[in-house]
């Protein structure tokens, strides 16, 4: 039986050699990642996948740091090609290993991300698009953005949500950076909640209810805190002295709780048992699909 990873990342040679020329941004990242030969050298992840047999494949997506991070929008959209031309080029030479890939996205460039769904995507065949949980700070419900969406669902593919955070998010106001790895370990649940949350607010999946978004780490926080998207988010605008806020429920058809559950999650959660059960209870085995999240799995790439 074929086993189909759809969520684990890489960085196209041609792309990582530019990145670590001009990385100023996701410097940080960068030199995480820098030590896992897997994400750049297609010989290392060989090494590393052949171990679970032919029938395990992988489509993969950019690795972090966010393309809008690296490079400002007038040569982000570089970089998205470059990247998109990079990952083209692995899945077209091996297919029976890569059966397809994620297109990045220029997302500080509005225009040029809906350029290059249709270069990716419409011509070049990738499976979807990668987005992160936030564009440099700025919420995935700014109209600006909205296109993006619409155009996906027009196409009628997956949107990839990635978490994005780094360790200068400083978890207290008095300290410069979060410490011991509580960026991701927390923050990265964090931002797929909100980001999710946000998304279900906009009112998204009235206007295009069968729009595809596969949710990083089994969704986050929502499966388990599902008392609280639920009986507690039907409580919204009860306290609230803002009429937008307080007139959200009115303007949505259904339940929050009925759109958080029209997300897609992978299985990435470095194995827990636990929350891999509470994750399919939540959204169903009909929206949950494996993914590894290699090389940051368990089993540690090849770094």
């Amino acid at each position: 039986m074929q086993k189909i990873d759809i969520f684990n990342h890489i960085l196209p040679k041609p792309y990582f050699d530019k990145i670590t020329s001009m990385s100023e941004g996701g410097a940080y990242m960068m030199k995480r990642v820098s030590a896992i030969p897997m994400l750049y050298d297609v010989d290392a992840r060989f090494e590393k996948i052949d171990q679970f047999g032919e029938d395990y494949k992988q489509v993969f997506s950019l690795n972090l740091p966010p393309i809008e991070v690296v490079a400002g929008p007038e040569d982000s959209p570089e970089l998205a090609q470059i990247a998109n031309d990079g990952m083209a080029e692995v899945a077209n030479k091996y297919p029976d290993r890569f059966p397809g890939y994620v297109a990045a996205l220029p997302m500080n460039n509005v225009q040029a991300s809906l350029d290059e769904i249709d270069r990716a995507v419409g011509k070049m065949g990738a499976r979807g698009i990668q987005i992160f949980t936030n564009v440099n700070g700025r919420a995935l419900d700014d109209p600006e953005l909205m296109p993006i969406f619409e155009k996906m669902a027009a196409y009628d593919l997956p949107i990839w949500l990635h978490p994005t955070r780094s360790a200068q998010f400083a978890d207290y106001v008095d300290e410069d950076r979060s410490w011991y790895d509580m960026w991701w370990a927390f923050g990265w649940p964090y931002e797929t909640s909100v980001a999710m949350g946000r998304i279900v607010m906009s009112g998204l999946f009235d206007k295009h209810p069968d729009i595809k978004i596969i949710t990083h780490h089994l969704g986050g926080m929502v499966p388990f805190f599902e008392g609280r998207v639920g009986p507690g988010l039907d409580q919204l605008g009860r306290r609230s002295d803002d009429p937008h806020e307080a007139g959200t429920l009115a303007r949505l058809e259904k339940r929050p709780y009925d759109y958080f559950r029209m997300f897609y999650a992978d299985t990435a959660t470095f194995g827990s048992i636990p929350a891999t059960e509470c994750g399919l209870a939540f959204f169903g085995a009909d929206h949950v699909l494996f993914a590894s999240d290699a090389p940051f799995d368990p089993e540690k790439g090849s770094g």
